[in-house]
């Protein structure tokens, strides 16, 4: 897959998921936008019926005092005492022959009076419901008095008394369950300047005032005085929480899409992973179709000699040729077996022969080895051992292949424009671990190459140009390899100057004992 059509795939997902956050985002703030408003109004008409059942309340204390002063000074007293309110009975038989009943509900002791005096029937009827309306009329302007007593002098009771705090808070629990806001709240009731009569504790605490939305004010008792209204505070403490536990349900949501997400990048991720690993395995092709191609070109050619008879004839031609052959040959398997080896140990086969070896002397006798190369291109090469415990627990035969591809890649990237200059160091460190560097004074690697040496196939741009020769693998095969023997490797670099590989590896204890052969227990990243 092309880069571009990535890239292209990668916009519209982005755009797509975009799109689809922001939908949700949207529809989210709408929802909570809804129930504030449907709790706002749930509490306006919760507060709206709590004023007016405090009016009802301080109606009902009027009237009780006005007909307590009834009671106390009404006509009935007059005639000694509680009305018989059952009323006198009579019946009547008209000249037609109809019977009717009429009951007169009075005094008793008047009826009688009224009997007594051998007054008619309908002249007592006619008394006692002119009196009755009388008695009407009055309670009538007692009722006016009530009402005239409310407009004026209400106001100048103490709000504590108009507005019981226990009858408050029993009328607001009434009215916010009646409206389905079954949620905590806290209450004061404030002077319209600001002074608080009185207030329940959570109230005082939490300092509403500073709390946006969450704080309804109702005023009381409307037609009092603007001079003398008072107000009616209820705060919500978890009015936030009670607004968003009704949006749960987008949760799922939000989570899906977040995983969604996840996974886009991670796909977007393995997809240029994927891409730069195609690349490198093309270099690794091409550079292995190169490696390759020079042997077998050079081995073809020496077989071609030998069959000129002139070339047979000369034992020190032949010589030459015999040992060109061997060499390509060696070469041509090195290459091998080095591709071969990499593959075996991706694929868990490899076995490590583990055993105890002196460091310092095996490294001494690489540089031994090493050292006519590198004087071949006018170079020196120096080491300095100065661990006094050099002994560590190593596959000798690999352990000795990476010291040579270290000092290898040290002399394919040299600077032409100096000496070359290798240096191998050994040091005891902190830990009971063995310290070795490698140093030269080469080309050195970016920064931006240095973190993918270690990497299969990745080859810097100098090798890339087919100037130095190799697969990309050798620095892979180095970190594997010391990274099963139980070490680690690092490397630093100041491009331009030079490269230092360092290896740190554990010392063999006084009481461990080496497994000669050790399987391999890597885990495959």
């Amino acid at each position: 897959m092309k880069k571009s059509t990535i890239w292209l795939l990668t916009v519209l997902m982005a755009l797509t998921l975009t799109g689809l956050l922001y939908i949700q985002i949207v529809y989210m703030e709408s929802m909570m936008k809804m129930r504030d408003d449907q709790f706002a109004e749930g509490v306006r008409r919760s507060l709206y019926a709590v004023s007016s059942l405090l009016e009802q309340d301080e109606t009902k204390y009027f009237l009780e005092e006005d007909v307590a002063e009834v009671e106390s000074s009404s006509v009935y007293t007059q005639y000694g005492g509680t009305p018989h309110l059952g009323g006198v009975k009579y019946s009547f038989t008209t000249h037609s022959g109809l019977v009717g009943d009429v009951t007169v509900k009075a005094d008793a002791d008047k009826i009688y009076k009224l009997q007594s005096d051998n007054s008619s029937i309908r002249d007592s009827y006619n008394s006692m419901r002119q009196e009755l309306q009388g008695q009407y009329l009055y309670q009538k302007g007692i009722i006016d008095d009530v009402i005239i007593n409310i407009m004026n002098k209400a106001a100048d009771r103490p709000i504590k008394e108009r507005a019981d705090s226990v009858a408050l808070r029993q009328y607001l629990q009434k009215e916010l369950a009646n409206n389905g806001l079954d949620l905590p709240f806290e209450f004061a009731v404030v002077s319209r300047n600001g002074h608080v009569y009185y207030s329940s504790g959570g109230f005082s605490n939490s300092n509403p005032a500073n709390v946006e939305n969450s704080v309804f004010v109702q005023s009381l008792f409307h037609n009092d005085p603007p001079a003398k209204k008072n107000y009616l505070k209820v705060y919500f403490p978890s009015k936030n929480k009670y607004i968003l536990s009704s949006l749960k349900f987008m949760i799922p949501s939000f989570l899906f899409t977040f995983i969604l997400l996840i996974v886009f990048l991670y796909t977007i991720i393995l997809a240029f992973r994927q891409k730069k690993i195609t690349e490198m395995k093309n270099d690794f092709i091409n550079n292995m179709t190169h490696e390759f191609k020079t042997p077998i070109s050079t081995i073809s050619l020496a077989a071609q000699m030998l069959n000129d008879p002139s070339v047979r004839k000369s034992p020190t031609m032949l010589q030459h040729i015999s040992t060109v052959i061997n060499d390509e040959t060696k070469r041509l398997r090195f290459q091998v077996e080095k591709v071969l080896q990499m593959s075996m140990f991706d694929k868990k086969k490899g076995t490590l022969r583990m055993q105890d070896v002196d460091a310092n002397a095996l490294i001494s006798n690489v540089v031994s080895t090493f050292r006519l190369k590198v004087e071949k291109y006018g170079g020196h090469i120096s080491a300095d051992f100065a661990a006094e415990d050099a002994i560590v627990n190593i596959d000798e035969m690999h352990f000795t292949n990476v010291i040579f591809n270290l000092l290898d890649n040290a002399v394919k990237y040299r600077n032409d424009q100096r000496p070359l200059d290798l240096k191998i160091t050994t040091a005891n460190i902190p830990g009971n671990k063995l310290r070795i560097e490698i140093s030269d004074n080469g080309i050195g690697i970016k920064k931006e190459d240095l973190k993918k040496i270690f990497e299969k196939f990745y080859r810097v741009s100098t090798g890339n140009r087919h100037d130095v020769k190799g697969f990309g693998l050798g620095l892979a095969y180095v970190n594997k390899m010391i990274g099963l023997m139980g070490g680690t490797i690092a490397a630093e670099s100041e491009f331009g100057k030079g490269t230092r590989f360092i290896i740190t590896l554990p010392l063999l204890s006084s009481d461990e004992e080496a497994d000669p052969e050790k399987p391999l227990t890597e885990e495959k990243s």
